[in-house]
């Protein structure tokens, strides 16, 4: 049987982080990300859903997630997934897109998966000269060729992308999950900001958001987790921090929706810091 790979690695220099996981079966639960993601499909192919839409994804495919973007995948027929990627802040994604278009304006990825595209090469060409360690000049070309090929035909200004409504109970809930998410919260918390019943709640919040009331309680705390382990915080101490009751639950969490766990993660963050 094929081993696993599974690679992370922060690029200081662009700020951004480069991803490949090889030989993998793993299904991947509901959740989004607070970063951008271009990726590509190298080998395997994956059933993806993404917001409420669902695609056959094969070698060749381009993968495109804005921030918050909901998704989910499994392998068809049980094969193994080789898969590159680079995750990009919002940050440094509004300063690379100002740069390119003359814009002052967040992009928003207008389409999730474009089937063979010809960007995928420029993904993998950005991924390999960081890995490599590239000259940073390199590594700049490499990075603003692929966006501005990705921007270009992929995105639009995010202040006119055709986002879903949210009602002003649901957007009050997710704001007061991402400021209370290290407390014990239940659904009873929840249901005290609003009028709903419990079903009602729950379907609501999952049509409006894309993801259930604790599948984003639990994806707000391992972004939130992400940081501090970024930071150096050892990962029994950043699970307390964000409400997960022990390290083993952390860790399953973890490598159930990065795909690493907390200690290959911030691995990429402390050796280059030592």
């Amino acid at each position: 049987m094929r081993q696993e790979q599974r690679f992370a690695h922060y690029d200081r220099d662009l700020g951004i982080e480069a991803y490949h996981l090889g030989g993998v079966v793993q299904k991947f639960p509901n959740h989004f990300h607070e970063y951008y993601v271009i990726g590509f499909i190298e080998g395997g192919r994956r059933h993806l859903w993404c917001k409420n839409r669902e695609y056959d994804t094969a070698p060749g495919d381009l993968i495109l997630f804005n921030p918050r973007d909901n998704h989910y995948c499994a392998p068809v027929n049980g094969e193994v997934l080789d898969y590159r990627a680079v995750n990009i802040p919002p940050a440094v994604m509004r300063r690379a897109a100002q740069e390119i278009t003359g814009r002052d304006e967040a992009p928003y990825f207008t389409q999730n998966v474009a089937f063979q595209s010809d960007a995928a090469p420029a993904v993998g060409a950005l991924y390999d000269a960081i890995l490599r360690g590239a000259p940073e000049l390199e590594k700049q070309e490499a990075f603003f060729y692929l966006l501005e090929q990705v921007l270009a035909e992929y995105a639009g200004p995010f202040e006119q992308a055709a986002l879903p409504e949210q009602s002003a109970e649901i957007r009050a809930l997710c704001a007061y999950m991402d400021e209370h998410y290290a407390e014990n919260l239940t659904l009873d918390d929840l249901l005290a900001m609003t009028h709903f019943g419990k079903s009602y709640l729950l379907r609501l919040f999952a049509r409006q958001v894309g993801v259930s009331p604790y599948r984003y309680l639990q994806t707000v705390r391992l972004d939130r987790a992400g940081r501090l382990l970024e930071q150096g915080v050892p990962p029994i101490e950043a699970a307390g921090l964000t409400g997960f009751s022990d390290q083993s639950h952390f860790t399953h969490y973890f490598k159930e929706f990065i795909g690493l766990t907390p200690k290959q993660y911030q691995k990429i963050f402390t050796e280059q810091n030592s």
